[in-house]
């Protein structure tokens, strides 16, 4: 699998200094506001280079596979279609809704679905006829999760290769193709990415990057459950799914709205304790996660979930009191109540 993977890595490079060029005749500028890291217009819109690179050279050696799963490739694609044109123009947030819900009905459409949550102290907890709301609710909240990570320069892109090859493993363990192709495929355009995207960054992922990056993690997720337990992914997508839950808990208790924006994530928390050292702050939630995910790979199918759940509930508010307290240390300012 090696030259596939190199292709995709050089063609992604390619692809994505293409972009960098003519950002601005495509209309794929980012223009930095209050709670940017960045001061200047920045190209955006990778996540089309890193996409197509993939699209242009797995079919070469994965046609058949391709074939097999044509209903969830379809939907990936789907997906970065309406991310381009949220790069581009602005999409509103009841069309993206729209089309991730069609997109994961095509995923259920052939056989992609959370139908249990493991054993839990003894129990077995099957979801029946909740199977499908909850794989929607799983798919919305990593793919907003991994949106909302991406704040500083190769962050999203650097913690998503680390899940990514976490899968990989997974795959490459049990033999299973898909897992290995999307995941390792995905990884190398990631890595072309992370050229232009380390700080300083010449271009940002965009949400034809973030959104469908979400959306073909949650679909590589899904598809592992036949190895692994559920609350293992928890583990193997820590770090968008920590700091969603922290924000989303603080803002609660704020009273704020859940999808209210701040600068109150935990890489704006380490970028200030970094005294504005991007790449610390990076790196360092990058450890984190690859911490996180050699953790949860130690975990087998027959692991009982009520522990391993009750771990992981402790890490959210473990780190939930800490960023408190650097929030207050910091004298950060993350909402008041809403009247």
């Amino acid at each position: 699998m090696f030259i596939e993977l190199a292709l995709i890595f050089l063609v992604s490079l390619l692809y994505i200094k293409l972009l960098v060029i003519f950002a601005s005749d495509l209309g794929l500028v980012d223009i930095p506001n209050h709670r940017s890291t960045h001061i200047k217009h920045t190209p955006t819109g990778a996540g089309i280079g890193f996409f197509l690179a993939v699209v242009t050279i797995m079919p070469f050696f994965h046609w058949v596979l391709i074939e097999n799963y044509s209903w969830i490739v379809l939907a990936i694609a789907i997906v970065f279609v309406v991310g381009v044109l949220d790069d581009h123009r602005d999409v509103s947030p009841r069309a993206k809704l729209i089309v991730m819900v069609v997109s994961t009905l095509m995923t259920y459409q052939s056989g992609l679905v959370i139908s249990d949550l493991g054993t839990f102290f003894g129990y077995d907890v099957h979801l029946g006829w909740f199977a499908l709301p909850f794989t929607l609710f799983a798919v919305l909240g990593f793919s907003n999760a991994l949106n909302l990570i991406d704040g500083l320069d190769g962050l999203a892109g650097g913690v998503s290769i680390v899940i990514l090859g976490s899968f990989y493993a997974i795959g490459y363990q049990h033999h299973d193709e898909f897992i290995m192709v999307l995941s390792g495929g995905f990884m190398a355009a990631l890595a072309g990415f992370m050229v232009y995207n380390w700080h300083p960054a010449s271009i940002f992922m965009g949400d034809s990057g973030s959104l469908m990056l979400g959306f073909a993690i949650t679909t590589v997720a899904i598809k592992s459950l036949e190895y692994i337990s559920p609350v293992s992914v928890l583990f193997l997508t820590a770090i968008p799914i920590i700091d969603t839950s922290v924000v989303v808990i603080r803002r609660k208790r704020t009273g704020r709205r859940i999808f209210s924006a701040d600068r109150c994530h935990l890489h704006h928390i380490l970028h200030q304790f970094f005294a504005g050292n991007t790449r610390k702050s990076v790196l360092f939630l990058i450890v984190m996660q690859a911490a996180y995910s050699l953790t949860g790979l130690q975990f087998t199918k027959n692991s009982d979930d009520g522990i391993l759940l009750i771990l992981f509930l402790l890490n959210i508010v473990i780190i939930y009191l800490y960023s408190a307290a650097m929030i207050r240390r910091q004298n950060r300012i993350c909402g008041q109540r809403e009247k």
